[in-house]
């Protein structure tokens, strides 16, 4: 297991210039230990590694999954955060993003296999679907179109989970599966499409807020940090999951959005507009297991947290305007 008896390990993370991913090697980098990014930048940005580059212990190879990876030397663990994670991106990239979570998912896992690694398979909420059982807990089997437009991402992790508790069964390989809840901070992208990112950037433009349906959908926003902690610990551990992870305070998008106005202080609008198509009615995470297994529970408070991803975006939009 990573990091026992204090030992430095080798982490490969497969996505590691995205959101998640970025904080993810910042993370193991800091811990002691090295890491090998893999991405192909179709979303993640080489900006979220720049300061990592300067890390001896740090090494990036562009590069898609699907592709199948040649790599030397030992892993102890392989992390799988590659795909397309945000509505506007895998809806714009379908095929891409099924092949990501197939395709993809299936490489990652023969090379675990060949190197007797433990792979971390980053699984999502949507696997639920537009739940008929609240909260989530991880026996429940969702509620999933598969042939609606979200299909591809939902569904792609869906055969992902599929695929590891296979190659667990087949070969004995150390799978963990862990289903990440909506995450955000900062580091995302100012144009990733989703509620934070979406609902700061109209507030510090003092342009309207933009909310799908009637905003009484519900969500459960974690901090990145928070989640990234999860993820190391599942790393840690040999427990196969699946773990929901994510904070299990619910909120609804409108009180989201009253939360972004106040923090800022801004006088915009809400501007509302069709749902999305298969958009859940409500999301909020049982973390009963992942607080008995990982010894972990989030603590990011939602207003330090926004406070933080405020700051972070305002700090983008002057950088833009230098």
């Amino acid at each position: 297991m990573i990091g026992s008896e204090g030992r430095p390990r080798r982490v490969l993370v497969a996505g590691g210039a995205g959101f998640i991913g970025g904080h993810l090697c910042a993370r193991l980098l800091a811990a002691g230990h090295t890491v090998l990014c893999v991405d192909n930048l179709s979303t993640g940005r080489r900006r979220n590694l720049d300061v990592l580059t300067e890390t001896e212990r740090f090494d990036f190879a562009e590069a898609d999954i699907v592709d199948g990876l040649v790599v030397s030397g030992p892993f102890d663990a392989i992390v799988n955060l590659a795909s397309p994670a945000s509505p506007p991106d895998y809806l714009r990239a379908p095929i891409e993003t099924l092949r990501t979570g197939s395709a993809g998912t299936l490489a990652l896992l023969e090379l675990a296999r060949a190197k007797g690694a433990r792979l971390v398979h980053a699984s999502t909420s949507e696997v639920y679907g537009d739940p008929l059982v609240h909260p989530q807990t991880e026996d429940y089997w969702g509620n999933v179109n598969p042939i609606g437009p979200r299909a591809v991402y939902d569904e792609s992790k869906r055969f992902g989970e599929a695929a590891c508790a296979a190659f667990v069964r087949e070969y004995g390989t150390n799978c963990g599966i862990v289903r990440i809840f909506n995450t955000y901070g900062p580091g995302m992208r100012s144009d990733d499409g989703r509620l934070v990112p979406n609902m700061i950037m109209q507030a510090l433009a003092g342009e309207p807020l933009t909310i799908h349906g009637s905003g009484e959908q519900t969500r459960s926003l974690c901090y990145v940090e928070d989640t990234v902690d999860a993820l190391v610990r599942m790393i840690e551990r040999d427990h196969r999951g699946p773990v929901n992870v994510g904070n299990p305070v619910e909120l609804s998008v409108r009180r989201v959005a009253a939360l972004v106005k106040e923090l800022i202080g801004s006088a915009s609008s809400l501007e509302f507009v069709p749902a999305m198509v298969d958009d859940p009615r409500q999301r909020r995470p049982v973390i009963d297991l992942a607080a008995r297994e990982l010894g972990w529970t989030p603590r990011t408070e939602l207003r330090e947290g926004l406070r933080r991803t405020i700051a972070f975006f305002a700090g983008e939009r002057e950088a833009l305007r230098s």
